[in-house]
């Protein structure tokens, strides 16, 4: 009896499985109804008396082996075969190759880097807004085009609720709920009412910075806009300011610099100027920051925004912004060299 223990134990030591139906008939050998085991717990009750201790130690122990064998098989098949298993027959072929981010990501991100070594932080807000943070508080007129349904995705009226068209409403929701100083960049995807062509989109990208302090000025403002094109485009890029208006801010300037293609010596591409517009800025509004519940007689900041897809056109001549959102892989592969 005992050698027929050592015998079947040898057995389910060596015991090896290549497929699922092999698991089930090891099962069935050793330990069902019928099985090897079972038999030999039957064949114990004709154990001399003086043995049934000895041997019945070993069958238990027998028994136990083969069910942690079985268990062992089991998970032992189950990890090497998992994998093969799930392969979806559908997906690319096998080395999947590495992808990268798209440009308007790199260019956020650098915009956002540059704007960081001057200490801004990054404020979000929804994409959902309401007509308040997104013209009331920004000291829009109620006649403004704006607010035209041509001009703007309203998703409901009284309240008005639309899609926002610029990040400006970030600003407001943090004057809302914070006092100065702010310090400020807000990058994210606005929406407008436009005709899709190579020049203009539905939905586009901006970065908007606001700084709110004691004491802050326009030239506090233009020396961070020289920075950052120096930054962007390189140590020779210069600026020119050129008066403008928005209704959040007075003064009110549009940023040029010199051409980074000519080096503002004049070509095709800044229509032989020599200067590219690249964003819009000026000082807050008094209006704006008492609407948002800060003291404008003791504090004063300004603010800029510029289109991403504008800065990226510049840095990396793409001519037509819809292949930004077309998601051509051919197209999004020629910027993995700018990580």
């Amino acid at each position: 009896m005992i050698e027929k223990i050592q015998r079947i134990r040898e057995e389910i030591e060596a015991l090896k499985v290549s497929k699922s139906e092999d698991l089930e008939a090891i099962r069935i050998k050793y330990l069902s109804k019928k099985g090897e085991i079972s038999q030999l717990f039957n064949d114990f009750r004709s154990v001399a008396a003086d043995q049934k201790r000895e041997v019945g130690k070993q069958l238990n122990e027998l028994k136990e082996r083969a069910v942690e064998k079985l268990n062992e098989l089991k998970s032992e098949f189950e990890d090497t075969h998992s994998d093969e298993q799930n392969i979806d027959l559908t997906r690319t072929a096998y080395p999947i190759p590495m992808g990268s981010r798209h440009p308007l990501s790199l260019v956020k991100n650098e915009i956002c880097d540059i704007f960081g070594r001057l200490g801004f932080s990054i404020a979000e807000g929804p994409e959902i807004e309401d007509d308040w943070h997104v013209f009331s508080a920004l000291n829009f007129a109620e006649d403004h085009p704006a607010r035209d349904m041509q001009d703007t995705f309203f998703i409901q009226r009284s309240p008005d609720i639309l899609l926002r068209t610029h990040t400006s409403s970030v600003q407001t929701r943090t004057m809302e709920h914070a006092q100065p100083p702010i310090r400020i960049i807000c990058p994210g995807r606005v929406y407008r009412n436009e005709a899709i062509s190579y020049r203009a989109h539905c939905f586009f990208h901006q970065v908007e910075a606001l700084y709110v302090d004691k004491n802050v000025s326009f030239a506090d403002l233009k020396q961070a806009l020289l920075y950052f094109a120096k930054e962007m485009f390189g140590s020779e890029t210069q600026i020119r300011l050129r008066p403008s208006y928005f209704p959040f801010t007075e003064p009110s300037a549009e940023m040029d610099i010199s051409c980074n293609i000519c080096g503002g010596k004049g070509c095709a591409f800044c229509k032989h100027t020599g200067w590219v517009e690249i964003l819009g800025c000026g000082m807050v509004d008094p209006n704006v920051l008492d609407a948002c519940g800060i003291d404008s007689k003791v504090y004063s900041g300004y603010a800029l925004g510029m289109g991403i897809e504008r800065i990226t056109n510049l840095k990396y001549k793409v001519k037509d912004l819809r292949m930004f959102s077309e998601n051509d892989v051919r197209f999004l592969e020629k910027f993995e060299s700018a990580h």
